[in-house]
């Protein structure tokens, strides 16, 4: 058995906060039962046609899953019945309308007491932002996580969305949280995750270091604003070799037995952290100077050998071919309607127990069946 199977989860959920949320459930054995429009179905399956004729957002987001269409306006008893067996009901509805269509928590759990209610928003259901649209760029935006990314001369977004899976793992960890209160308790519960605090919650550094430093961390690009030396440095061959330094001790060794200059390690300049992070620009020309004579490969010899973290840039092409991964098994097969996929493995790794990788469903594809056993 897996952790959460026998739990039955309702969703009706687009694009890819709570889609993320509650692929994470049913990657644990619950059944998630997708409810979608007719004929369009959640709008995340139009973004683009990459995987096979269909959208890299809803492969990623939607295996393990039962799709039922439905109009909720005009058949609200077949959702009703669906209810009341389940255990979780989890929607990303626009804002207002869950309380429109008498799916508020308030009202489900008047008439499911055992029902956990998940409402998951831009910005919450108060406020002065509550009716306001939000998208995973612009609640970067407004969370000021946009301003602290990128290069000096631009800002950039995260290039994946942050701000829906910031949204999406409170979701999932507020509904274990409450499955485990039910146990103790007999009764269900209600809570709402919005995306503006759960990105904001993981911009807490940023933040910090403003609001009681006097002014924003830099943007660095693939630098650190608080941590030096961390970041890119060329090696002799031209490529780029990446050091990650967390500690005087890390530090005494790199320029000891990496750089080779262990009195750099006294130097006034760079004597603690907060010195390196002030003079960032003369350290990293100190160190690829010291680089220079030796190649990518034998710079991250020299950095294993003293201990010190380093990696390598990446493409996801790369990444899809990574070694370490390739050598762990953590690669499996997942079927879509467009063809079988291959899907990293759930990163939750219990022993002994084979991950769930079952198909991507296609539009509606359960519909039959799910209202012949609710008895439609």
């Amino acid at each position: 058995m897996l952790p959460l199977e026998g739990v039955t989860v309702v969703a009706i959920e687009q694009a890819v906060a709570a889609p993320f949320a509650t692929r994470q459930l049913a990657d644990l054995g619950a059944r998630v039962i997708k409810v979608e429009r007719p004929d369009t179905g959640d709008f995340a399956r139009a973004y683009d046609e990459t995987v096979h004729g269909q959208s890299s957002h809803f492969v990623w987001l939607n295996r393990n899953k039962e799709s039922l269409t439905l109009d909720i306006k005009t058949e609200g008893a077949v959702l009703e019945a669906l209810l009341a067996k389940a255990d979780v009901f989890v929607q990303n509805l626009a804002p207002g309308a869950a309380g429109r269509l008498g799916l508020d928590a308030e009202t489900l759990r008047a008439r499911h007491p055992r029902l956990i209610v998940c409402g998951i928003s831009g910005y919450g259901s108060s406020g002065p932002y509550r009716s306001k649209k939000a998208y995973d760029l612009l609640v970067q935006c407004e969370a000021g996580v946009v301003s602290v990314t990128g290069t000096p001369e631009a800002p950039a977004k995260a290039g994946i969305p942050v701000a829906d899976i910031a949204a999406g793992m409170y979701a999932y960890s507020g509904v274990l949280s409450a499955l485990y209160e039910r146990e103790r308790t007999g009764e269900g519960s209600s809570f709402e995750v919005s995306m503006l605090d759960a990105l904001g919650e993981w911009a807490g550094f940023p933040y910090y270091y403003t609001n009681y430093g006097g002014s924003p961390p830099p943007r660095n690009g693939a630098r650190h604003a608080a941590i030096s030396p961390y970041g890119p440095y060329t090696a002799g061959d031209g490529a780029v070799v990446f050091i990650g330094v967390q500690n005087e001790r890390e530090w005494s060794a790199l320029c000891e037995n990496v750089l080779r200059q262990p009195e750099l390690a006294e130097d006034p300049r760079f004597a603690r952290n907060s010195l390196r992070v002030e003079h960032d620009g003369e350290l990293t020309e100190i160190i690829e100077k010291a680089l220079a004579g030796s190649s990518a490969s034998e710079v991250e010899q020299r950095l294993d050998d003293a201990g010190i973290a380093s990696a390598r840039m990446r493409t996801m092409a790369e990444f899809a071919e990574h070694p370490q991964l390739a050598a762990r098994g953590r690669w499996g097969e997942v079927e879509t309607p467009g063809g079988p996929v291959t899907a990293l493995l759930p990163p939750v790794e219990v022993p002994g127990r084979e991950p769930r990788l079952d198909p991507v469903p296609a539009l509606g594809e359960h519909t039959a069946a799910i209202r012949r056993e609710l008895g439609f």
